[in-house]
């Protein structure tokens, strides 16, 4: 439940912003300074909305983590604490995301030098994000993928989705400077990572917690007792 409440709460963020002008990474200032002097109550919406959005992510996690750690506990394996840990570092880093723009209502109107200083700081913060992002989507793919808690396409998609996302947080200085067919890396890792959260929440309602664990041996999946 807690994965479709993120979602749900990522997107409604998005669709608040986006379209009253939320600038996409590398626009020029000007557009940046119009955005912030003029649409301050949605941005404060939307911001309104993500302290939830972290704590349900991590609620997930916690999730994720329960349903994964005991068969990979008895492989010495910890993908579930890999995946948790990017959530966790992902819920900080864009906490510094949102920072950003709450600071950019104040200063869009009055100081353009700050709005420039704050919205460099923003591109790349958010940028940078999709390193996160990746760990999270790579560390419950794998367990996922490993324990047979998640089907073959959905792991999949998660390993692609963290790829993407890996591939924009390298490429941030011109991803930032020239956005095009790089900004696009992120944009659909992201689209990517929704779908995927969505689907591991799904999978998680669904599990019955008096099932024993599977685990794979030997490339084979067994079931061990729980």
């Amino acid at each position: 439940m807690a994965a479709i409440g993120f979602a749900a709460m990522i997107v409604l963020a998005n669709v608040i912003m986006v379209p009253a002008g939320l600038p996409l990474t590398g626009a020029e200032i000007g557009e940046v300074t119009a955005f912030f002097a003029t649409e301050g109550l949605a941005v404060g919406v939307g911001s309104a909305l993500t302290p939830a959005a972290w704590i349900l992510a991590t609620f997930f996690g916690a999730g994720a983590l329960a349903a994964l750690w005991h068969s990979e506990r008895e492989r010495g394996e910890a993908w579930s604490l890999l995946g948790l840990a990017g959530l966790a570092l992902q819920n900080a880093t864009f906490a510094g995301v949102v920072a950003a723009r709450l600071a950019l209502t104040s200063t869009a109107p009055h100081d353009r030098s700050a709005t420039t200083g704050l919205w460099a700081l923003h591109d790349a913060v958010f940028t940078l994000n999709g390193t996160f992002l990746a760990l999270a989507l790579l560390g419950l793919s794998v367990g996922g993928l490993r324990t047979g808690l998640i089907r073959p396409w959905h792991g999949a998609l998660g390993l692609l989705a963290a790829a993407l996302q890996f591939a924009s947080a390298t490429f941030a200085h011109w991803v930032i400077d020239n956005g095009g067919l790089l900004g696009l890396l992120g944009l659909v890792g992201w689209l990517m990572w929704v779908v995927w959260i969505v689907a591991y929440g799904i999978v998680l309602i669904r599990q019955n917690p008096d099932t024993p664990a599977r685990t794979l041996t030997n490339d084979r999946t067994s079931t061990a007792p729980a």
